[in-house]
C-alpha cells in the first residue's frame, strides 16, 4: 500500500515537471515576423515621410480608440458601445504634432476590392467619430506611381487652416520605388490597380 502511493506521488511529481518543460512552447507559440509592413505599406509611409515628415510624426496601424477620448457628458451605455467599436477599427497612418504628439490628421489606404485589410467604402462609424473629433480623415487609393508631392498635396487638402504651412517641394526618391515594388510582388499582400491609369495626383476616395 505504501509502495502503491509513493510511485503515485512520483507519478505526480513527473508529470508536474513534464508541463513545467513544454508550457513554455504551449503558453507562448509565437516567431518573429519576416517583416512589419508590406513593401507597399513601406513605401507610403517613406511617401509621407517626405511630404509632411518633416512637420508631423507620422505612426502606423493605430487603434481609435489610442486617439479618441469618451466625452464626459455621454451615458453609459453609448459610451461602452462607442468604446468598443472603437477599440476594433485601426487607421492605417496618423500624423501627430512634433511639439506634443497630438494627433492631427488619419489616413487610410483605399481599394476597391477591400482585400487584405484594406478599406472598400466608407466606414460612416469612423467618419463620423473622428469628425466628431475634429481630425480630418484622409483616403487614399491604392494606386502605383504616386510622388511625395501628390500625397503632400492630398494631406494639405484636408489640413485645418491654423495647421496648413508652405513647405518645400520634397525630393523625388519613392515615388518610382513603389512601381517597382509592386511589380516585384508575385501575388501582392495588399491589393493594387495595375490597369488603371494613373492620375497626376492622389484623389481621396469617395
Amino acid at each position: 500500500m505504501e509502495l502503491a502511493i509513493v510511485l503515485m506521488m512520483l507519478l505526480i511529481i513527473v508529470a508536474v515537471g513534464a508541463m513545467k518543460l513544454y508550457e513554455p512552447s504551449l503558453a507562448f507559440p509565437f516567431k518573429k515576423k519576416g517583416n512589419l509592413f508590406t513593401p507597399v505599406e513601406r513605401t507610403f509611409l517613406e511617401l509621407i515621410e517626405e511630404a509632411v515628415g518633416k512637420e508631423f510624426r507620422i505612426l502606423c496601424r493605430v487603434k481609435m480608440s489610442d486617439i479618441l477620448a469618451i466625452r464626459q457628458n455621454a451615458d453609459k451605455k453609448t459610451s461602452k458601445s462607442a468604446a468598443t467599436r472603437a477599440g476594433s477599427r485601426h487607421l492605417d497612418f496618423v500624423l501627430c504634432s512634433k511639439e506634443d504628439m497630438a494627433p492631427i490628421v488619419a489616413i487610410d489606404l483605399v481599394h476597391s476590392s477591400g482585400k487584405d485589410g484594406y478599406k472598400s467604402q466608407r466606414d460612416f462609424f469612423v467618419s463620423g467619430a473622428l469628425d466628431a473629433a475634429h481630425i480630418p480623415h484622409v483616403r487614399i487609393k491604392v494606386r502605383s506611381g504616386y510622388k511625395a508631392q501628390d500625397i503632400r498635396e492630398c494631406i494639405q487638402a484636408k489640413l485645418p487652416k491654423s495647421r496648413l504651412k508652405k513647405l518645400e517641394a520634397p525630393l523625388p526618391k519613392s515615388g518610382a520605388r513603389l512601381v517597382a515594388d509592386l511589380a516585384r510582388q508575385n501575388k501582392p499582400t495588399r491589393p493594387i490597380q495595375t490597369n488603371k491609369t494613373v492620375p497626376s495626383r492622389p484623389v481621396a476616395a469617395a
